[in-house]
């Protein structure tokens, strides 16, 4: 007889943010019947990879933390990577998550077994099952190679960003960078002075602004530590000042004229060549695509071993990378090392591929280019999933940590309902996911994430958002602070009927 795989009640995705935060809140529950599955050898998603040298957060660190594991001892105001992942490895190890960690389990498939009302999960190290499965594989989890004609024939040293080669010395080398997004704007000013040459491939000039970081002193810090309340005070403040942002980025796009007039006199102030200004200044509206921070990525663009090249990109070749202007004259790049800076599966996340509904289909299947869920959590169709991070929960202006906590109040308020009442299935109701769209697709008319005239990784296919919140967090924080059983069907354990409640309604 083949013995039963190991069963839980909760199976987690991830020990990133969204992996310690829903640990933390079931714990605190009181249920220790959870495991979570995490591919690699510790804790820590995305502040684990991604490790390329100036990696930093662009959100001041008191808001970049859970509400409830404050840290009082950050060491500047913009928290560089090897400090987020030290808070998230003690987070974890303060709160007794480690041993509900499987390292090494990588999910390879997720299939949700009507006839046995549970998820059957595939893993690198055999299967187990749950009843309820919470996907915490962030939007950042899994980088995107570009599909470039020749990539694979360079014969040079390739990586991406997020899979940062620290044994490969840089110093004299001549170096591509491809790309000119957040990781990017981070690590070329870094490797800027230890390379022979450095040429940096831009499709498209982002608007970057003046990063107001400086140390926390020893002082501030002691008061953190000793009167807590006046880190709240400093993460409140914070937050209030970045929702302030919503007015320009959703209601009013016109307003974004004065960041506008910021992000160009931080080139101004940095670079003096005309030809080079001209390259690097945006044509569309601040906002459009992620706005980024950065002291020295313009100053390091004005060095002399430094090539802005804004032709496309025609194929790589063993030794170049080469270009091709409007009239189609070609031009060959020499270089020896090739740095990726070109994100990761925001829009079609792989995790989407693996987890599979009652009818069969997998996920990605089911969203095509059009990712949604109610409340950004529960998809139709999909019983007992709960997707932490997913469709229209992303940001522009503010903390992710934010709507992540909302989204695992919400998941928990929803486990804690089924315990109270018995059930032990919930699937939210196709009709209540698709008022909640129509919500967010009218919130988001008029916001400069569609008005702004660029091309960005946060619209599908059809010009619709999929990524991100369209209006303030707090209101989604409103809408998620109870779960709301009317626009679910459940069933109880006792028998098979649904319970049928009120009409759904957003």
């Amino acid at each position: 007889m083949t013995e039963a795989p190991p069963h839980f009640r909760v199976a987690v995705i991830g020990s990133g943010f969204a992996g310690i935060g829903m640990a933390v809140r079931l714990k605190q529950a009181g249920l220790e019947d959870f495991v979570i599955l995490e591919r690699a050898d510790e804790v820590g998603g995305t502040w684990r990879d991604n490790s390329y040298p100036g990696a930093a957060c662009d959100v001041p660190s008191h808001l970049y933390s859970f509400s409830f594991a404050p840290n009082p001892d950050w060491s500047r105001s913009f928290s560089p990577q090897p400090e987020i992942f030290d808070y998230m490895k003690r987070v974890a190890g303060e709160h007794g998550i480690r041993r509900h960690v499987r390292y090494g389990h990588e999910v390879l498939s997720a299939h949700w077994e009507p006839e046995h009302n549970r998820w059957r999960i595939e893993t690198g190290r055999g299967p187990l099952t749950a009843q309820f499965l919470v996907s915490g594989a962030g939007p950042l989890a899994d980088p995107a190679f570009p599909d470039i004609k020749g990539l694979d024939t360079f014969e040079g040293k390739l990586f991406h960003s997020a899979t940062w080669d620290h044994g490969h010395d840089l110093t004299g080398r001549r170096v591509a960078v491809i790309g000119t997004g957040a990781s990017a704007i981070q690590f070329v000013p870094q490797i800027q002075p230890k390379v022979a040459r450095l040429t940096l491939f831009q499709r498209t000039a982002p608007w970057v602004m003046f990063r107001h970081d400086r140390d926390i002193t020893k002082a501030e810090r002691w008061l953190y530590r000793n009167l807590p309340f006046t880190q709240q005070i400093a993460r409140k403040s914070i937050y209030w000042g970045r929702e302030s942002y919503v007015f320009g980025f959703a209601k009013n796009p016109r307003l974004l004229g004065v960041v506008e007039a910021m992000g160009r006199a931080n080139i101004h102030r940095s670079i003096k060549d005309p030809e080079l200004r001209a390259k690097v200044t945006p044509s569309f509206r601040a906002g459009c695509k992620r706005i980024l921070m950065s002291n020295d990525y313009y100053p390091a663009l004005a060095r002399p071993n430094v090539d802005v090249v804004t032709e496309g990109i025609a194929e790589i070749r063993p030794n170049a990378v080469v270009t091709r202007d409007a009239s189609g004259r070609e031009t060959e790049h020499e270089v020896d090392t090739v740095i990726l800076g070109t994100g990761f599966h925001v829009t079609e996340p792989p995790i989407a591929k693996r987890i599979f509904g009652g009818e069969g289909g997998s996920l990605a299947d089911h969203w095509g280019s059009d990712a949604q869920a109610f409340r950004g959590t529960t998809v139709a169709g999909f019983p007992n999933l709960f997707v932490l991070a997913g469709p229209n929960t992303g940001l522009g202006h503010t903390s992710q940590l934010f709507m992540l906590e909302a989204q695992i109040r919400y998941t928990m308020e929803a486990l804690k309902y089924l315990c109270r009442g018995g059930y032990d299935r919930l699937d939210v109701r196709p009709q209540a996911q698709r008022a909640y769209k129509e919500m967010v697709d009218r919130s988001m008319r008029g916001t400069v994430w569609v008005t702004g005239g660029c091309d960005s990784w946060y619209l599908n296919e059809e010009g619709r958002n999929t990524t991100l919140w369209p209006t303030f967090t707090w209101s989604y924080a409103l809408r998620t602070r109870w779960f709301d059983p009317r626009n679910y069907d459940l069933r109880v354990d006792a028998g098979a009927r649904t319970r049928t409640r009120a009409r759904a309604g957003v």
